[in-house]
C-alpha cells in the first residue's frame, strides 16, 4: 500500500484568474484571496497526515501553475517530465524539472518528448499498474512512451479513452483496498469491472477527485453523500475546501504532487 512522506505544492499566483477552464464545474472566476487560504489549508492537511510539504514559490506567467501534478509523474523510484499541449501550460514542465533535480539522480528523471502529449491528471495508478487517460491532453503516442518508461522499472500500463471533460482522474480515482470512485460513463469501462466501484451522482461528480494519503481520504467540501460513502467503507476522512479552484477545473489530487 501506497506511503507517501514528501509532497511539491506550488502557491497559486494571482494570474490563475485566468487559468483554463472547461466550464463544467463552475462559470464564476476564481477569489484569489479565497484561493490562498483554501491552498494553505490544504497543506496543512497534508502535513497533518504526516508529508512532508515543499512549497513553491507562485509563478505568474503560468496561471494554472498551482495544479502541479500535470508537468510531471513522480514515484520513488522515479520522475517523469511530462508535455502538455497547450502552449500555456508547456513551459511548466522546465520550472518543474529544477525542483525534481533536488529530489532525483539525473538518470532518474525521463521525458515524454514530442509528438507525445501527456498530462499528469490523466495518469492513475492502481498498485503496480497505470491507468493512462487518452484525452485532448494525452495522446496515443504519450501514452506509448509513458509505458516503455515505467516498464524498466517494474510498473505496466494500458489506456483509457476519456470522453468528458478535461482528464481521467476527475472522473474515476482508486482509494486503495481494491475501491473505485466513478462517473456514470467510468462506471462501463471494462478495465474497472474487476474493482468495487461507487458512482458518484451527477451533483456530486467532482467529489470524485478525492485523495487518498496515508490512510486517510481528503473530500472536497460540499458532497455529502460522497463523503458518506467514503466514510462507510471505513476511510478516516478530512473535508477540504477548494471551492476557489474547482471554478477552473483544479481538484484535489492536481494540487500536489506525492511521492
Amino acid at each position: 500500500m501506497l506511503k507517501f512522506s514528501h509532497a511539491i505544492v506550488r502557491t497559486p499566483s494571482q494570474s490563475m484568474l485566468e487559468g483554463i477552464t472547461t466550464g463544467m464545474f463552475s462559470k464564476e472566476q476564481p477569489v484569489y484571496e479565497d484561493a490562498l487560504v483554501q491552498h494553505a489549508n490544504y497543506v496543512k492537511a497534508l502535513e497533518e497526515l504526516g508529508v512532508k510539504v515543499t512549497a513553491l514559490e507562485p509563478l505568474e506567467e503560468y496561471p494554472d501553475s498551482c495544479f502541479v501534478e500535470d508537468p510531471a509523474v513522480v514515484m520513488a523510484e522515479f520522475a517523469i517530465v511530462t508535455n502538455s499541449p497547450k502552449e500555456s501550460r508547456n513551459g511548466e514542465k522546465y520550472e518543474m524539472k529544477k525542483v525534481l533535480k533536488d529530489f532525483y539522480k539525473e538518470d532518474q528523471i525521463i521525458y515524454i518528448e514530442a509528438p507525445g502529449t501527456m498530462e499528469g491528471g490523466d495518469v492513475m495508478l492502481v498498485d503496480k499498474h497505470f491507468y493512462v487517460g487518452l484525452s485532448d491532453r494525452t495522446n496515443q503516442e504519450g501514452a506509448k512512451q509513458f509505458d516503455q518508461i515505467v516498464r524498466q522499472f517494474g510498473y505496466t500500463s494500458s489506456t483509457v479513452p476519456v470522453t468528458e471533460g478535461l482528464h481521467l482522474k476527475d472522473f474515476v480515482i482508486y482509494l486503495e483496498n481494491n475501491n473505485m470512485l466513478v462517473s456514470s460513463v467510468m462506471n462501463k469501462v471494462e478495465d474497472f469491472q474487476k474493482y468495487k466501484r461507487y458512482v458518484v451522482e451527477a451533483e456530486e461528480l467532482y467529489a470524485i477527485n478525492s485523495l487518498y494519503i496515508n490512510g486517510t481520504v481528503l473530500v472536497p467540501e460540499g458532497h455529502p453523500k460522497t463523503q458518506a460513502h467514503i466514510e462507510s467503507l471505513g476511510y478516516p476522512v478530512k473535508v477540504v475546501n477548494t471551492d476557489e479552484f474547482k471554478k477552473i477545473d483544479g481538484s484535489l489530487t492536481c494540487l500536489s504532487l506525492r511521492f
